[in-house]
């Protein structure tokens, strides 16, 4: 939805408005043009980087379960992602489709395709790493994925798959929370320092959430402003 009301609100300049080169005096100078006014663009457009805050553990304990996490996070994120990019693709081409039969049809397809992808690597991913992968497909489609078996499959699919799972203390309906589990939030400030690093390709979370806000709770419990700075 929000995307939608983005798209909405550059609607105008898009009808109007047009970027590209013009070469003057052997320089190469970028305008852009509005409605047959030039305005030179002098700016750079940069991305986004976050200021990571220096982490800060009690224990030695703790430190070596981050990293472990760190491990574990970045092996599954992929799937995570990939999972998030069919989802999308499956809904894009189901809404282009005319019929229930024709859709019913695509569905079990491509359900068929991502059970044969994902299968064999899957099963290869201990107990922590399952769960984490369940978190961040939260993260990326905002489903659980209870909830997506259900709507692709059917409810006693979705319910066989989570007893199965539970058998191996793992949660289909486990939702991604870094703002009251600090695992959580341990996760996303991995996989903010590896968008950074170029060790992942940053895909946009489903869910909202402020890296900072995060940061705030679980970084500076019980210090004053003072005392962070």
């Amino acid at each position: 939805m929000k995307l939608f009301f983005g798209l909405i609100l550059c609607l105008p300049l898009g009808l109007f408005a047009q970027e590209g080169p013009v070469k003057q005096d052997s320089t190469l100078v970028q305008y852009i043009y509005v409605e047959g006014d030039s305005i030179p663009k002098t700016s750079i457009d940069l991305d986004e980087v976050l200021l990571l805050n220096k982490l800060k553990f009690a224990t030695k304990e703790e430190r070596i379960k981050y990293l472990i996490l760190r491990r574990k996070t970045i092996k599954v994120y992929p799937y995570a992602k990939l999972a998030a990019e069919r989802l999308t693709r499956l809904n894009e081409r189901l809404e282009s489709l005319d019929s229930k039969r024709k859709k019913k049809k695509y569905a079990k397809m491509v359900q068929k395709y991502i059970e044969d992808e994902f299968s064999a690597e899957l099963k290869k991913l201990t107990k922590t790493e399952g769960q984490i992968l369940v978190k961040l497909i939260h993260r990326q489609t905002g489903k659980t994925t209870f909830q997506l078996i259900k709507e692709l499959r059917s409810g006693w699919r979705a319910f066989w798959f989570n007893s199965t799972a539970s058998l191996f203390d793992i949660s289909l309906k486990m939702e991604f929370n870094p703002m009251d589990v600090k695992e959580d939030f341990y996760i996303e400030d991995i996989l903010e320092r590896a968008f950074q690093n170029r060790q992942l390709i940053r895909q946009e979370p489903a869910i909202d959430f402020d890296y900072y806000d995060l940061s705030d709770k679980w970084l500076y419990q019980g210090e004053t402003a003072e005392t962070k700075n």
